[in-house]
């Protein structure tokens, strides 16, 4: 089978770290970087020997791509995968998929007419870690129903811990005209998505937030969510990169027990029944119901996962796979994030899917007031990557 002919668009740090995995595929055929800094360009031709452009434009027109990865900052994915599909390509867009939910759904929108075109097109989200044993293994037992009914869902996920160095270092970063948000936006896009794509997505959104809490930066550097699903479970999503040390920790209560997953352990609170069949039924005023605390294996490839989503890219684009992670799904995360934001904003909790108008509106407010500035001369060089995976 021939290889792929494959572009990279953004040769910062994760498209870096995406070079890495390309030029071992037998997969693909590395034809072209575009990035605007021309000392990264030749830096990758020296390393790869590949062709570097500073418009993608052009990387589009002179090499005959089929496909392309995204890796540039957040609202450059929009106009990236509107112009690749409107050529026909096929297109992996790091996360998250867009800055606002109408940005996503241009994107989306832009797809699903260029399939009209060619039916085949492929357009996936590097959301590695829908790869990861346990994440998949927590997704089996709630698909299999072995909680029964969803009651409570907390993340404390705030290990995402980031210097002001980090910070520093890179002119969009961080910022309402460049990034487009903070810790949701940069850190938690896997989080938000791992989240709706375990439990669902919530019925309503209470957001609380600071922003340059931490770190001199004017964007959300820790955020607390409470949410309510249609269904009558509650969800908690906590959050920040100014914690060390930070927890990463997610409960899943159901009526036949709790799962928690936290330092790579696996535990399921089994229940002997539900514990709603308790509540009704007992004669005794606080008997709890009789559980087993049980470990559950799982398998681990004992990797980061983007290989295997690039692997997965080029298998699905010759028809023998199916995508890990299909990028319009991304709408779910970017709402999420969207949503807690809003919420802040009107001081009031928003309903899911939110007025993405209204959204955009304060997006737009804030990068229009924004009074922080901030060095645009380093495009950015946070360090190895590997290590806030």
């Amino acid at each position: 089978m021939a290889r792929i002919k494959l572009a990279l668009v953004g040769a910062g740090n994760m498209g870096s770290s995406h070079l890495k995995d390309l030029s071992k595929s037998s997969s693909f055929e590395l034809v072209g970087i575009a990035d605007i800094d021309e000392a990264k360009l030749a830096a990758h031709n020296k390393a790869y020997d590949v062709k570097g452009f500073t418009d993608f434009n052009e990387l589009f027109d002179k090499t005959g791509c089929e496909a392309v990865v995204i890796a540039t900052p957040h609202y450059q994915h929009t106009t990236v995968a509107i112009e690749a599909f409107s050529r026909g390509m096929h297109v992996l867009t790091e996360k998250p998929v867009g800055v606002h939910v109408k940005d996503v759904e241009k994107m989306t929108t832009a797809y699903n007419e260029a399939k009209k075109k060619k039916p085949d097109l492929v357009y996936a989200a590097m959301f590695q870690q829908r790869t990861l044993g346990y994440w998949r293994k927590i997704k089996e037992l709630i698909s299999d129903g072995e909680l029964g009914k969803l009651v409570r869902t907390t993340w404390i996920i705030t290990d995402w811990f980031r210097t002001q160095f980090y910070y520093d270092n890179g002119g969009w970063r961080a910022t309402w005209k460049g990034e487009g948000g903070g810790v949701l936006l940069n850190q938690c896009p896997h989080n938000l998505d791992l989240y709706q794509w375990l439990v669902g997505m919530p019925a309503t959104v209470h957001g609380f937030a600071s922003f340059g809490k931490y770190h001199r930066i004017e964007v959300e550097d820790e955020v607390t969510a409470y949410m309510e699903h249609a269904d009558g479970m509650v969800g908690h999503f906590i959050t920040t990169t100014g914690e060390s040390p930070g927890t990463n920790r997610l409960e899943i209560v159901g009526e036949n027990g709790k799962l928690v997953f936290e330092n790579g352990e696996l535990v399921f609170f089994r229940n002997r029944h539900s514990m709603v069949k308790q509540i009704n039924e007992s004669q005794k005023g606080f008997d709890k119901v009789e559980n087993w605390k049980i470990t559950v294996p799982y398998s681990s490839h004992g990797e980061s996962g983007h290989r295997i989503v690039l692997e997965n890219f080029a298998d699905t684009i010759n028809g023998t796979a199916e995508l890990i992670a299909p990028a319009p799904e991304g709408v779910h995360s970017v709402g999420l994030s969207n949503a807690m934001l809003l919420s802040v904003a009107k001081k009031k909790p928003v309903s899911i899917p939110l007025d993405g108008d209204e959204f955009e509106a304060v997006l737009n407010d804030l990068i229009k007031n924004s009074t922080f500035t901030k060095d645009e001369s380093d495009p950015g060089r946070a360090g190895d990557l590997s290590k806030s995976f």
